[in-house]
């Protein structure tokens, strides 16, 4: 920096309170396969939760390390006939809340790995995996949503599950569609994950909420162990808590979505407007390939 001038800060501008959510996640453990038991867990964790908006873990009521693709289709629901939807909406009517949750989804012949937007009105929308992880793909079909933004009073929330994390055009792509908050149902298992949801939300402008499971499942395939440390973090890449490795929490926090409704890095520098896309044409005109010397 020539002339003593001093390097550019991060831009904070002044804003008055703009709407004011109570977010946050439960973090827990499901057992695998005890459908019945995991609901009756969350809907106890949640029976006199004040909020606005609560995350729960990937696949929250089945648990994750399926053996096969036919143990999925015999853990699996279609939202339509749930009894673990309509358990979660009758909770969430009594609370007046919306949940976000992991959930295995049959739907005809086909398995998903998805998110469920419920409120107190019922269903309000389904997201399904877009980026299968190691042996999702022998279980599961890839999925087939856009990735779109939902409202949920007055902010715009847009789902992502697990895996998804590796990915920087889905957090982009539901900024550039106007989501204030990310939520991330996960099952996380590689140490790398929870920090580089700061980066999304940083890079983005963005409230991000991560619920992810603790514990292991042990079977068949072996043992994976999860890595808990659910967090929820600012539009400045900042984590307001981030929870423990290996005790079940419930987490809320309340935050002003006006902070990700600015997208200014500095006074001179805005997320969204300073990108210049006729550069990135070749994220979809091409698939880039590495040679190995």
């Amino acid at each position: 920096m020539q002339g003593g001038a001093s390097p550019p800060t991060f831009f904070f501008p002044v804003l008055r309170p703009y709407l004011m959510l109570k977010v946050g996640f439960y973090q827990f453990e499901p057992g695998f396969g005890e459908v019945e038991s995991n609901l009756e867990k969350v809907l106890s964790a949640l029976n006199g939760v004040e909020a606005d908006l609560i995350v729960l873990p990937e696949l929250a009521f089945t648990g994750y390390y399926f053996q096969d693709r036919a143990e999925v289709f015999s853990l699996a629901e279609d939202t339509g006939r749930s009894p673990t939807v309509d358990g979660l909406v009758q909770l969430c009517r009594k609370r007046n809340l919306y949940l976000v949750t992991g959930f295995a989804e049959r739907c005809d012949d086909k398995a998903f790995n998805s998110a469920l937007l419920i409120g107190p009105q019922g269903l309000v929308h389904t997201y399904r995996k877009l980026h299968l992880f190691n042996t999702e793909k022998e279980c599961f079909d890839p999925g087939d949503t856009p990735l779109t933004p939902v409202a949920v009073r007055g902010a715009r929330i847009g789902m992502m599950v697990c895996f998804d994390w590796a990915f920087p055009e889905v957090a982009r792509v539901l900024a550039l569609k106007g989501t204030d908050i990310l939520c991330h149902p996960s099952n996380l298992v590689l140490p790398v994950c929870q920090n580089a949801m700061l980066t999304r939300s940083l890079e983005n402008g963005v409230f991000s909420v991560t619920s992810n499971r603790l514990g292991s499942d042990a079977r068949p395939r072996g043992t994976l162990e999860f890595t808990g440390r659910s967090q929820v973090v600012t539009p400045k890449g900042e984590c307001i808590y981030r929870a423990s490795a290996d005790r079940e929490e419930l987490y809320l926090a309340e935050i002003d979505i006006g902070l990700a409704r600015s997208k200014l890095m500095t006074d001179r520098n805005h997320l969204l407007e300073d990108r210049r896309p006729s550069f990135y044409a070749s994220l979809i005109e091409t698939q880039t390939s590495i040679v190995e010397d």
